[in-house]
């Protein structure tokens, strides 16, 4: 029989209407204004905080709609995004610089819809509003340490080649690495050595026997891009980890631009995103009384630091291990219950770490936590000037030979284990950075811009609902059936994709997919007239309309999906949002107008004797 459904058409359509629709449905409760407190350092915010706050937004009229307090974080809800930044404000005054505030969008998606993995959309900057960061990246500070790597290698270098040499230090201030030799033959054969890499200058030291190394400008710059790339490389890991989706992180000159759109925890975003720690590994040294150390009776060889509660501990230079090397870092707790750090290395780490501890067994190793935080000076550039923090986090004995495995403790709090492994597993920033910018776009302009683009959509809608009932009477009422149905797809399948963002761009790209979708329609109405036109019967022009409509529909579409594919693969940002929302809409409408107006046609008019079509 002609035009009747099969079981399985009604099934299908039945079947991707209601998941479409089911996870279409959370974007129709709104989010509330909120602001999100977490303690620095991987702490937690206290019960007592979350007191205290109550009580002073009672002082300053500040309506709560709900506040909790999970997983060491304080969530605040508010009812206008006003009462949102007066609380901001009030926050940051009432518990200081040990916390970090955060602008936030909480989700009111009922339980029964998140039970099933159902959330809204994510929104782009400049719909849901978000954060900017600009920040600066300290490139001496990169140089530095390939000046005490340099010096480092130099000792390894000249051992290996049996060259008696004295001391070898790097001088940061004149950007050269000194080297001082034992006798004549020593220093021509240290020169021969060095000089072999030619991204190095070699000449005679301001004392006797001695070379002074620095390296070419070639080689500084080499190192300035490499660091900048390694570090937009390692935030993207950062960002990647806190699951920030769809986020933006691009070079600015020597700068980088993060923006982070539509994040759920922007606190812990800021935290981690500006942390600028790593470790390093050095051994004890044993030699050096610490009266002496602290009487400033240090050698060249070794170095004075501090452990967490003051106590004065004496390091080699030498590093052991950096945290370059770490592959992989997990927290957890040791059998005493106190928390740790596990740390996996890559191969290389792996074999440095075993020869640096081959002959330390019994002795004691440091790990040495590193952090850079901005000073009140303000340097060349014009960024403020970072200061270097060191302070060991434990010393532990070398019980044994160690590899590529092994642990961290002497860890303050599980938060702080945490947030350290995080780091950790994200990479060792080659250079520190800080966040010298920080604009928050509100909410409000997301709102106004969400506003203006549904108001796009349904006019673009309601002008092509029109037209299709005026022209093709009650099949142009099946078309507007299939095409608002287009609009559920999309939406709901924007919801389903992890990552997939809506910004301004994309919306552009739902109201053109709105003109779009009913191009089928037309194509299959007008080759049912004309079917009709021709003698044909009425199911039999629909049947043909249908099958000999498909070809010509398909091509259309194959083509339009194919440039939608290469703005997405060479397109940036706006234009790969613009994009995805293209090629979802043109396979969400071959299916709603080929299967899902075939089959409302065939249960309307399919199977009937009938002498004409109201088309």
């Amino acid at each position: 029989m002609l035009n009747h459904n099969p079981a399985w058409r009604y099934l299908v359509v039945i079947l991707v209407l209601l998941v479409g629709t089911l996870y279409a449905l959370p974007n129709l409760y709104p989010e509330d204004p909120a602001i999100q407190v977490s303690a620095t350092r991987g702490g937690e915010v206290q019960q007592d905080s979350l007191v205290l706050l109550q009580q002073r937004f009672a002082e300053d009229q500040i309506a709560l709609k709900d506040i909790t307090l999970q997983d060491g974080q304080l969530l605040a809800r508010f009812f206008n995004t006003e009462d949102q930044l007066r609380a901001r404000d009030l926050v940051s005054r009432t518990l200081g610089n040990n916390y970090v505030t955060a602008l936030n969008m909480a989700p009111t998606t009922p339980a029964w819809l998140m039970a099933i993995g159902a959330s809204p959309m994510n929104l782009g900057l400049d719909l849901r509003g978000g954060v900017h960061f600009l920040m600066a990246i300290d490139m001496q500070a990169a140089i530095d340490k390939q000046l005490d790597d340099l010096a480092q290698i130099f000792r390894t270098d000249l051992r290996e080649a049996r060259i008696r040499f004295g001391n070898i230090q790097s001088d940061t201030d004149s950007g050269t690495v000194l080297v001082q030799l034992r006798n004549a033959d020593d220093l021509a054969a240290a020169r021969r050595l060095i000089s072999q890499d030619r991204d190095l200058d070699v000449s005679n030291g301001p004392v006797e026997f001695s070379l002074q190394v620095r390296m070419s400008d070639a080689k500084i710059a080499e190192i300035r891009d490499y660091a900048l790339q390694q570090n937009i490389t390692i935030i993207r890991n950062r960002v990647n980890e806190i699951g920030v989706a769809e986020p933006l992180v691009q070079r600015q000159g020597e700068r980088i631009i993060v923006q982070l759109p539509g994040v759920q925890d922007t606190a812990r975003a800021k935290e981690i995103l500006g942390a600028t720690a790593t470790l390093e590994f050095r051994l004890v040294d044993d030699s050096v009384d610490l009266n002496d150390a602290l009487a400033g009776r240090v050698p060249p060889s070794a170095q004075l630091y501090y452990d967490r509660d003051g106590r004065p501990v004496v390091l080699q230079r030498r590093i052991m291990l950096t945290g370059d090397r770490i592959t992989g870092a997990s927290s957890s707790f040791d059998e005493y219950g106190r928390p740790q750090v596990n740390i996996s290395l890559d191969a290389q780490g792996g074999n440095m770490f075993s020869q640096a501890t081959r002959d330390a067994i019994g002795r004691g190793m440091a790990t040495v936590f590193i952090e850079y935080k901005p000073t009140d000076q303000i340097g060349p550039d014009g960024d403020p000037v970072l200061e270097k923090i060191e302070e060991v986090i434990n010393v532990a004995t070398i019980q044994a030979r160690l590899g590529r495995s092994f642990r961290i403790t002497g860890i303050n709090n599980p938060g702080e284990a945490h947030n350290l492994a995080l780091q950790l597993r994200a990479g060792a920033l080659l250079a520190p950075i800080q966040i010298i910018e920080e604009r928050t776009i509100g909410p409000s302009l997301g709102q106004e811009n969400i506003e203006l683009g549904q108001t796009a959509i349904m006019l673009g809608l309601a002008a092509v609902l029109v037209f299709m009932v005026l022209y093709y009477k009650a099949f142009g009422l099946v078309a507007n059936a299939a095409l608002v149905a287009n609009l559920v797809l999309i939406v709901g399948i924007m919801s389903m994709i992890p990552g997939a963002t809506l910004t301004l761009p994309g919306m552009a790209g739902i109201v053109l997919t709105v003109g779009m979708a009913v191009d089928a329609n037309v194509l299959i109405f007008e080759r049912i007239r004309e079917e009709l036109r021709d003698g044909r019967s009425v199911q039999q022009a629909i049947h043909h309309g249908y099958d000999r409509a498909l070809s010509t529909i398909a091509d259309a579409n194959v083509t339009t999906l194919i440039a939608a594919l290469i703005l997405f693969g060479v397109g940036t940002g706006p234009i790969k949002g613009f994009a995805v929302t293209l090629m979802i809409g043109i396979i969400t409408s071959m299916f709603t107008a080929i299967v899902g107006t075939r089959v409302l046609v065939n249960m309307i008019w399919g199977g009937r004797r009938l002498q004409k079509l109201p088309i």
